[in-house]
C-alpha cells in the first residue's frame, strides 16, 4: 500500500501495484469519494504502466500486458482461429484514460465515453508477446461545477513492436456519486441509463 501522495506523485507502476488499484486496496489514506479502479481480471487488459506523466492539461502513458496462451479470449474468439477481440485493446486504452483520472486528482468512478476513429490494422494471437499501449493525453479537465473529470486522448497499441491499433479521441469521464457498492443487492443505483456529465 502506498499514500495518496506517492501515489500522484509516481511515474510507473508494477503489476502488483495495477492488481491492488483494481481491488481498491493501492492507497492507505484513500480520499472520500474515490470509488474508480480498474476492472479485475480477466477484463483487466494492463500488466504494468511503465510510464505516467503531467503537463497540464496534457500527458502521456505508456503500458504493457503480457499475452498469454491461454487468455480467455483465445478460448472462444474464434474456435480455429484464435485472436484477441479488438474492442479489448480500445477497452485498455479506456482503462488507462480513466487511471490517469485519477491520478490526477479526480474523484468518482470511471466511465468510457466514447471515440470518434478506431483503425485495426493488425491482431493480437496467442505466440505474441507483450501488447503496449502508448496514449497522447490532448486534454485532462476537472469540471468544478459537477465535480467530474475528463480525459481525452489518442492511442495506439503495438504488439512485439508493430503498431495495429489507431484510436483516436479516446474520452473517459470520472463522475462523482455513481457507485453501486451494494451490488447485487438492490439500491438506489441498481438500475442504469443516462449519464449525466455535468
Amino acid at each position: 500500500m502506498i499514500s495518496y501522495e506517492a501515489f500522484q506523485s509516481r511515474s510507473s507502476f508494477d503489476q502488483t501495484e495495477v492488481l491492488a488499484f483494481a481491488h481498491g486496496v493501492l492507497l492507505h489514506d484513500p480520499p472520500e469519494g474515490l470509488t474508480a479502479r480498474f476492472p479485475l481480471p480477466p477484463l483487466l487488459m494492463v500488466d504494468r504502466i511503465v510510464e505516467i506523466r503531467r503537463n497540464h492539461p496534457r500527458g502521456r502513458m505508456v503500458a504493457e500486458r503480457d499475452v498469454r496462451l491461454d487468455d480467455w479470449f483465445f478460448q472462444c474468439h474464434f474456435a480455429g482461429d484464435p485472436v484477441q477481440p479488438g474492442c479489448l485493446g480500445v477497452d485498455a486504452i479506456w482503462q488507462l484514460l480513466g487511471f490517469f483520472c485519477v491520478w490526477n486528482g479526480a474523484l468518482g468512478s470511471g466511465r468510457a465515453l466514447g471515440c470518434k476513429e478506431v483503425v485495426f490494422e493488425g491482431q493480437i494471437r496467442p505466440r505474441d508477446e507483450v501488447v503496449r499501449y502508448e496514449i497522447d493525453i490532448r486534454r485532462f479537465s476537472n469540471l468544478p461545477d459537477s465535480g467530474a473529470a475528463i480525459a481525452i486522448g489518442d492511442g495506439a497499441v503495438l504488439v512485439d513492436g508493430q503498431r495495429i491499433y489507431c484510436i483516436k479521441d479516446a474520452k473517459v469521464g470520472v463522475f462523482r456519486d455513481i457507485a453501486y457498492p451494494s451490488y447485487p443487492a438492490v439500491g438506489p443505483r441498481a438500475r442504469g441509463g443516462l449519464l449525466s456529465r455535468g
